[in-house]
């Protein structure tokens, strides 16, 4: 079954029309995408857009042997004219099958925001999924639904679509998961993939024709990454933007609570309103068990805090007490810390700041602080596959 993409972007396109943003004002050539639609084996259409018929001539294909339209989501704006020769768009009930002659089977799938999403088996016995923008699948159980060879899904909004997949068996170690409905919500090229690769998906420019369970060199998840940064850099947005399209994930918070502090208790509100709700937490600085442990993805945030507490534990403070074998068993313990992160076989993705590019701390306890920690970081990006650096909102990789 082969899928032809005759546009990647959005229902108003990339870039939006009169759109001022700087994403926007990059999306050209490969880059700029069409409204979303899908051409199956030439015969059936996912989605009718403007100019699909021109977008069809440019890929190499036609939309004159095309007879089913589908839609999956209410569009704005004035009708889309239907070319001469294709049949009338219209929609499948939410559970119901179609049967084309070819051989195809089209099962309409509940979505939990307006639309339609469309599960298609090819004559072969080939299975791919197409999601509306911005939906994700409605009333998934695990173990019912079989895995997909391709998903077509909106990643960049939709990321927990994805992990409701994944958390269902739908989406596997080998499906080939392709963001659709690209908006301007991230940066066009490298930025775009590299977003979509931490989730394990990957983009492809506008007329692309893809073989449904071919095998593609899906992405590969870092299964270590250490996300550095500076105070308000976008370094724990960053970390756990890496984890959305995944199910389960245990975030490890490190600071723990302080009684009295509303503004610290803010912050820690602000954070666990931030995450999806599957999510757990845990508070701990207990880290070496999580990380020898199996299971779900891991984020810690952050290892500056564990730092802090494990400064406290060897009163490395203390000047007598730092010489007096605090220093030891402070190396002693980032090195138990790095030997489990190097055995680990869970996903994991790490926060820690970044310090010592600025002013030197005025006293001998801070400047012992900052060295430890640069240390630390070392020590923890050493035992990694990437290592990304955060400044000013944007990511930088490092490694990997």
């Amino acid at each position: 079954m082969e899928l032809t993409l005759l546009g990647t972007g959005a229902p108003n396109g990339l870039p939006r029309p009169g759109c001022p943003c700087a994403a926007c004002a990059v999306a050209v050539g490969a880059d700029a995408r069409g409204a979303t639609a899908v051409l199956v084996d030439e015969i059936l259409l996912l989605d009718l857009t403007p100019g699909a018929a021109f977008a069809a001539a440019r890929a190499g294909h036609t939309l004159g042997g095309v007879r089913q339209v589908l839609l999956s989501h209410p569009h704005d704006g004035p009708p889309v004219e239907v070319p001469a020769g294709v049949p009338q768009p219209g929609r499948v009930p939410d559970g119901r099958e179609l049967t084309l002659l070819t051989g195809h089977r089209v099962r309409a799938v509940a979505m939990d925001a307006p639309g339609t999403g469309y599960a298609v088996t090819g004559p072969d016995g080939q299975r791919a999924l197409y999601l509306p923008p911005g939906g994700s699948p409605a009333g998934l159980e695990e173990g019912a639904v079989e895995s997909y060879d391709m998903v077509l899904a909106d990643v960049v909004r939709r990321p927990d679509a994805l992990a409701r997949l994944r958390a269902v068996g739908a989406v596997g170690p080998t499906t080939d998961v392709v963001a659709v409905h690209v908006d301007h919500d991230v940066p066009p090229g490298a930025e775009l993939r590299r977003r979509l690769a931490a989730a394990g998906a990957r983009a492809v420019p506008d007329g692309t024709t893809l073989v449904v369970g071919a095998y593609e060199d899906v992405p590969d998840v870092p299964r270590r990454t250490l996300v550095l940064g500076g105070a308000r850099s976008g370094k724990s947005v960053e970390a756990e933007r890496r984890l959305e399209a995944f199910p389960e994930v245990l975030y490890v918070a490190t600071g723990g609570s302080r009684n009295g502090d509303t503004e610290w208790a803010s912050r820690v509100f602000a954070h666990r309103e931030r995450r999806p709700g599957s999510w757990r937490t845990a508070e701990t600085c207990d880290l070496v068990p999580l990380l020898k442990d199996d299971g779900a993805p891991l984020l810690i945030d952050c290892l500056s805090l564990w730092l802090t507490d494990a400064m406290d534990a060897v009163g490395a403070w203390d000047d007598a007490e730092w010489a007096d074998g605090g220093e030891r068993e402070l190396r002693a313990r980032v090195r138990e810390l790095t030997e489990a992160v190097r055995g680990a076989r869970r996903t994991v993705v790490a926060v820690s700041n970044e310090v010592g590019s600025g002013i030197v701390p005025a006293t001998a306890s801070g400047r012992r602080y900052r060295d430890e920690l640069g240390r630390l970081n070392a020590a923890f990006a050493g035992e990694c596959e990437q290592v990304v650096l955060v400044v000013a909102g944007q990511a930088m990789v490092l490694r990997g």
